[in-house]
Order: C-alpha cells, then structure tokens, then sequence
C-alpha cells in the first residue's frame, strides 16, 4: 500500500468513477464502476511504484518522502518492479475490458508519469505542466469507459481537472520548497533561495480558467443549476488562489492547498447529482 501511495491512488480511481457516472448517467453499471476503479487504482499503483523506485534515492533526502518502503530497504528494489509490472499487467487488462481508448489512455498515463514526468523533474519546471497531463487524465478513462471515444463532456472535464491541478500543486510546492531543494527537484520556480513570488499570479490564471469551464457543462447538457454551483465553487478556489498570489506565505499556501482539496470532489458532485 505505501509503494501504490493508497491515498493518491484512491483519489485517482474517485475522479476516473464519477467521470463514468456523469457521461453514463441512468445507464450506470455497478459492475463496470468496480472494474474501472480497480484497473484505474492498479494501473496507478504501477505507476507510483514506479516512480518510487526511479526516485529512491532522492526520496531518501527530503522528510516528507525517507520513510518510505525504499529509502529504509524495507523492500528491495527488484521486489517494487516485481509488484509495479503486476499491477501495470492486471491493472491495463481490466481497463481494456471496455475498450482499446481506455487502455491506452491508462498506459499513456502510467508512461508519462513515471518515464516522463518523473525525470523531468529535476530538469525543469516544465515537468508541472507535463504531470498535469497524466494527473487528468483518470477523469477522461472514466468517461471513454463509457463511450469509447472522445466527447466534448470528456474533454471539458479534462480540461477542468488539468487546470485545477496548478493551484493544487504549486500550494504544496510552496510548502515543500526547501525539501524539493534539498533533494535537488527544479519543479519551484525561485529567485535566489525563494520561491518566485509571480508562482501565485500564474497559479491564480488557472484557477480563474475554471469559471468559464463551469459555463460548458450548462452549455453541453449539464443543468443550469450545476452550471452555478461549479462556478461559485470555482469563484471560491480562484479566491483562495488570489489570497496566495497578493500575499504568498504559508498560511495563504496552507488556505489555497486545502480549497483545492474541497473543490475537485464538490464540483465533480454537483455535475453528477444535480
């Protein structure tokens, strides 16, 4: 559980669901919800591990990561590519029981995120906005589960989980600067020895992007009330996200990480059930 990072997975395996359930709508299947979610959660756990076991050393610098399975030689190196090629096997099998595109999304993601992404990390802050495709894609798996292809309601909805990642993570980022230093990650844009205090303004484009991405899913069948209740929740993050870009600390960053927690499963709630 700690190499498949549980928490991480299960919120992945969450949005790639209710990507299911908001395009399947009175056509939900229980069954194809437990097989989504169990490809979706060990496709990811493949991909963590995988990350974990590129990352072994580095996790070793940084407080947040040196107890982890790999750091501490709890686990063998060979025995977390053991486990990571299971899960990646029976995890991608289970999603092409639906359909090629799904199958193929999930092994896109796992690609780049752990052959990409993790990498890039230590290069460029390029690497935030190259995660962030990985990291919305699940939602986008839930939806062609369903259809098989590309809609316009799964792309919204891509779009809108990209977009909420950049306030999400650079509040995080901005909390951990000084482990990311330490082990070397160039995922902060910094001046000297700070975090660059433009970090904020950029973070706060994106979570003001998701006001006009609430608009779409009136336009493209959604009700007009869950059209309202997403673009006041959006309103709500952007403000957080604005409090971070006037003034960035650690009190504003701790505001606009935990608005970003709130807001994903509210506004993807509010599309589903209203």
């Amino acid at each position: 559980m700690a190499l498949s990072k549980a928490k991480l997975s299960s919120l992945v395996v969450f949005t790639s669901v209710l990507g299911y359930v908001i395009v399947a709508g009175s056509q939900f299947s229980f069954l194809h919800a437990v097989l989504l979610a169990a490809g979706g959660f060990l496709t990811t756990a493949a991909a963590n591990t995988l990350n974990q076991v590129l990352e072994r050393d580095f996790d070793a610098l940084m407080k947040r990561t040196e107890n982890r399975p790999l750091p501490t030689s709890r686990l063998t190196t060979s025995a977390a590519v053991i486990y990571a090629g299971m899960t990646c096997l029976v995890g991608i099998c289970l999603l092409a029981t639906f359909n090629p595109l799904t199958a193929l999304l999930g092994m896109l993601s796992l690609i780049m995120y752990a052959f990409v992404y993790t990498p890039l990390k230590r290069y460029s802050t390029v690497a935030v906005s190259v995660g962030a495709i990985p990291g919305a894609l699940p939602i986008l798996i839930g939806c062609t589960s369903f259809t098989g292809e590309f809609t316009m309601l799964a792309i919204v909805l891509f779009a809108l989980q990209f977009c909420w990642q950049f306030p999400h993570f650079w509040s995080i980022g901005y909390l951990s600067y000084d482990d990311y230093k330490n082990a070397g990650y160039k995922l902060m844009p910094s001046r000297g020895d700070v975090v660059d205090p433009s970090l904020g303004y950029s973070a706060l484009v994106y979570a003001v992007l998701l006001i006009p991405i609430s608009g779409l899913i009136y336009l493209l069948g959604g009700t007009l009330i869950a059209a309202i209740v997403s673009g006041l929740l959006a309103v709500a993050y952007a403000y957080y996200t604005y409090l971070f870009a006037r003034q960035p600390s650690r009190e504003t960053a701790r505001k606009t990480m935990f608005a970003s927690f709130f807001y994903l499963p509210l506004v993807l709630i509010a599309i589903w059930c209203i």
